[in-house]
């Protein structure tokens, strides 16, 4: 094989259909849209609208809730790829390995709420975690390669001051300058 015969595999690269190009295509004229109406013209987005009905979407009751906006977002991590990383030199077993560490290695990818530790693979070296989360299958492993693990507890948001008694402190700083305004016009007469 030489350079000047490199080629990708037949149909891998297929190209688009170039509509409105003559009646030899088979796309020619209308592309495609059919004949006149709103939807033959350009500019034209009909997604869920049904012609001032009113829509599935919006007709059908809605039930339940999500807790999506709590969710957390862990990078996972498992096992079988420590033992490689550590087996490859990315990551020293005898050091701590916490997100950092996995990170430099290329193990975690994202993860903005820490790593979690999964029990896929297996490990021989003897180390120290430093993570958000762990299965306990990863944790028995980690613990019988003579490893040990550590949970960093989540952080929490701090609490806002209640509503009722922030509305009171508003309400007593007028009435004190109210106070202190009629004291004034007393003096004054």
């Amino acid at each position: 094989m030489k350079l000047n015969e490199l080629r990708d595999n037949p149909g891998a690269r297929k190209l688009r259909t170039r509509v409105g190009r003559g009646i030899g295509s088979g796309k020619g004229k209308t592309g495609g849209r059919g004949m006149k109406g709103q939807k033959s013209r350009s500019g034209v987005a009909i997604k869920g609208f049904e012609g001032g009905q009113m829509p599935l979407h919006m007709r059908i009751p809605k039930r339940g809730f999500t807790n999506a906006k709590f969710k957390k977002d862990h990078a996972e991590v498992n096992l079988g790829m420590v033992q490689k990383a550590i087996d490859e030199g990315k990551l020293d077993g005898k050091k701590l390995i916490d997100h950092d560490a996995l990170k430099a290695a290329g193990l975690a990818r994202g993860g903005k709420d820490g790593v979690r530790l999964l029990g896929k693979g297996e490990i021989k070296a003897k180390a120290s975690f430093k993570v958000a989360g762990v299965s306990k299958g990863a944790q028995a492993a980690v613990e019988k390669a003579g490893g040990s693990i550590e949970v960093i507890a989540p952080k929490k948001p701090e609490a806002e001051p209640k509503k009722k008694a922030a509305k009171a402190a508003k309400a007593e700083k007028p009435a004190k300058a109210d106070k202190a305004k009629k004291a004034e016009k007393g003096d004054a007469e």
